[in-house]
């Protein structure tokens, strides 16, 4: 059986990270899209389903946080990992508060970029998993019931 191939948006102002992150995502099994603002992420968000979102914070127009936010609210089950060259604790534990399931500083190393992706895309594994739990749970209907 051939595994799904995942996708994954990147998003940065920056083009030489935006092409290093195609760059290291390329073998993956990922279809990988990138933009360069917050606004084309969410455009890019309402076009299409993304697994996995690597978002970069400070960027022109809206920023990082916001977009998370807005990801979060409208498009839960894609996770967002966060990917700052200006890190600090305050915006480490707000990124995870407004769910981020990841936050690197930069610069990232391309194996770093695959393991981020791999580690969301377990993430969402899991998360849909404990949802699922969850229903049957609430319903009373068995993992193998139909």
């Amino acid at each position: 059986m051939k595994a799904s191939r995942r996708n994954i948006l990147v998003v940065d102002d920056q083009e030489v990270v935006r092409k290093s992150y195609l760059r290291s995502l390329a073998d993956t099994r990922s279809n990988v899209e990138a933009v360069d603002s917050g606004d084309e992420a969410l455009r890019a968000m309402q076009a299409r389903r993304f697994d996995v979102v690597m978002l970069d914070l400070r960027m022109p127009g809206r920023d990082g946080m916001s977009v998370l936010r807005t990801i979060k609210e409208k498009w839960p089950e894609s996770e967002v990992v966060v990917i700052t060259g200006y890190p600090s604790v305050d915006t480490a534990k707000e990124a995870i508060r407004l769910g981020a399931c990841d936050y690197l500083a930069k610069p990232v190393s391309p194996d770093d970029v695959i393991r981020a992706a791999d580690g969301a895309m377990m993430c969402k594994h899991w998360t849909l998993r404990a949802e699922h739990a969850g229903y049957a749970t609430r319903t009373g209907a068995t993992a193998g019931a139909r």
